[in-house]
């Protein structure tokens, strides 16, 4: 069997968002270039793996909160990165043991552990594909087998939308993904912010120049407010993501110079 690093697509001389993410959470699917990406940040901002450990146990909190108080059985989890312990299906069946999730990433090595996680489960499915392609994501065999469009359906940009730059639209891709859905279906997102316009910059040209430019920007809370226009956001609001319900899993020690902000929202009708 083929090293991993000699899959296509995969570069291990180049930080990756997923790598850098599974190394904070203690994974060992990255490389050196991750690991020295993540040392970079933590530099600026010490404390950074607390917040991708809290923004994982966000994601969980959020997940169950959809399927037990609002009985969302459809789950499509965009940019999912690679899996760990909770995964969204495993949250959700725990309520409802018919949910059905469709994962969307576009790194092969997501892609690898991903399927082989869900190898015989037909009720989930691992799409690899450019994030930014909502319609063929929609489109996609997979996610027409599993995803009934007429019924409510939870669509999860969870740390994700700050990968996106400002000239891919990220607010045209959730209006994509919205427009496609049923009334009474949800958006969940979580997104780096900083209030400091000197530090957004050098966050930016930290994580720019780690993965080469495929990146977007560390943005403001008024930025990420907008991405959920003509949305109910639903209690507690938009908030920094360890006071959205938080439960009896005690908050990771993290940075607040940058944070993840967030919240979960309704399409109405």
């Amino acid at each position: 069997m083929a090293a991993i690093e000699d899959l296509p697509g995969i570069d291990p001389s180049k930080a990756h968002v997923a790598r850098m993410y599974d190394y904070y959470l203690g994974g060992d699917n990255n490389f050196e270039a991750d690991r020295i990406a993540c040392m970079e940040l933590d530099k600026v901002v010490p404390g950074t793996r607390g917040l991708a450990i809290n923004n994982r146990n966000f994601l969980v909190r959020l997940v169950h909160a959809l399927a037990t108080e609002y009985g969302i059985r459809q789950f499509i989890d965009i940019g999912t990165g690679l899996p760990t312990m909770d995964n969204v299906h495993q949250v959700a069946r725990r309520a409802h043991p018919d949910s059905r999730v469709v994962y969307v990433d576009i790194d092969p090595i997501v892609s690898v552990h991903g399927r082989a996680l869900i190898a015989d489960d037909d009720s989930t499915a691992f799409i690899l594909q450019d994030v930014r392609r909502t319609e063929e994501i929609l489109n996609h065999p997979d996610t027409r087998r599993l995803i009934d469009f007429s019924q409510p359906v939870a669509a999860l940009y969870i740390s994700f939308l700050h990968q996106i730059p400002d000239r891919d639209e990220p607010a045209g891709l959730i209006r994509s993904m919205v427009s496609n859905l049923a009334p009474g279906s949800f958006v969940a997102m979580s997104h780096l912010v900083a209030a400091d316009p000197q530090l957004r910059k050098q966050l930016t040209d930290i994580m720019l120049a780690a993965t080469e430019g495929n990146w977007g920007r560390v943005r403001t809370k008024a930025e990420v407010d907008q991405f959920f226009a003509g949305l109910e956001v639903i209690p507690p609001g938009l908030v920094e993501i360890t006071t959205w319900r938080p439960d009896s899993t005690a908050a990771e020690e993290q940075t607040f110079d940058w944070i993840e902000y967030g919240g979960v929202a309704r399409k109405p009708g």
